[in-house]
């Protein structure tokens, strides 16, 4: 569905006035480096989790994919078409195939719009006039989000209703187009405990009934071995390892990721003795990345060639990656 190839995206600096009017005689400008020639692939039916530090490009990949911006470099293909430059109706088209869950669901909702308004606005945007069409579009999205009684919270507010439901109407509105593409930020973290299990259960559910491909951007590694079928880890805006759920979880190889894996918290009873992992310092300066490995200045196990070769990511076995000279 899929296939991001070698995709950067740099964005400028804005710098004090005399400073940038220094940097332009030098013909020198500032960017910061978000991501830095990433490459991977989605299939239809699949959950891909995208996991790493803030600042390590992982909202910017979701954002790209939606085409919200612009990459420096690079390709995304959807179904063998390249998107970077689609523009006027064919962006509109594309978009219409390409949808997101926002993180906060207390935000993400206008609060003067009723349950019906705020599901059905995607298809008043997108052209559909035809109100039985409307209606029965909308009556599905609420089944499949498993908005119910739906008699009773179809003409509700969002103050109305609890935080799992408000989450629920974001699903609803954002698979009522019947996209092909979904982009879930966090999608779980602003709710209870108690109630995000029933949502990532849903979202496996509808990625797997509507064949979508669906990328979860997530701080929790915990959370995402127990939905995706694939997980990345991304630093300093490249992809420094990447496999299934039991590779990277049970058995990481990158030293980053042993350290995340490390940082999950783990109930005392199920606690096994085990050397802590822990990091070092501050992720780098996304303005003056280091030369050779990005992840090398807090690294035990760097070496020498660390510092003056960059790694590739390489295939360790089947469908696990990494990114790593050790």
């Amino acid at each position: 569905m899929i296939v991001v190839k070698k995709l950067q995206k740099n964005f400028p600096v804005k710098e004090p006035l005399l400073k940038a009017f220094y940097s332009l005689i030098k013909g020198r400008k500032i960017f910061v480096r978000a991501l830095n020639g990433i490459s991977f692939e989605m299939h239809k039916g699949e959950i891909m989790g995208l996991a790493g530090e803030s600042g390590c490009g992982k909202t910017t990949t979701g954002m790209l994919l939606l085409h919200l911006d612009t990459p420096t470099q690079g390709q995304i293909l959807f179904q063998g078409r390249d998107v970077t430059s689609l523009r006027g109706d064919e962006l509109v088209s594309f978009r219409r195939k390409a949808q997101l869950i926002f993180q906060d669901p207390y935000e993400s909702l206008n609060p003067r719009f009723t349950v019906r308004r705020a599901i059905e606005e995607p298809l008043i945007v997108n052209k559909i006039h035809n109100k039985n069409e409307r209606s029965r579009r909308l009556i599905k999205a609420m089944e499949r989000a498993k908005l119910s009684p739906i008699e009773a919270l179809i003409d509700k507010y969002p103050h109305e209703l609890s935080g799992g439901e408000r989450q629920r109407v974001c699903i609803a509105r954002a698979i009522v187009l019947e996209p092909l593409l979904l982009v879930a930020d966090e999608a779980t973290s602003m709710l209870d405990v108690s109630i995000r299990a029933s949502i990532l259960n849903l979202l496996r559910e509808l990625t797997e009934e509507m064949q979508m491909a669906t990328l979860y951007i997530s701080h929790d590694l915990s959370l995402l071995g127990s939905i995706c079928d694939k997980i990345t880890i991304m630093y300093a805006g490249e992809i420094v390892e990447m496999g299934k759920p039991e590779h990277i979880v049970n058995f990481p190889l990158h030293p980053y990721t042993k350290a995340l894996i490390a940082a999950v918290p783990v109930p005392e009873f199920y606690r096994r003795e085990s050397k802590s992992v822990l990091v070092k310092g501050e992720p780098p300066d996304l303005t003056n990345l280091p030369e050779g490995c990005h992840f090398q200045p807090r690294c035990e196990i760097g070496k020498e060639t660390c510092i003056i070769k960059k790694p590739e990511l390489h295939e360790i076995e089947d469908g696990h990656f990494v990114s790593c000279h050790f």
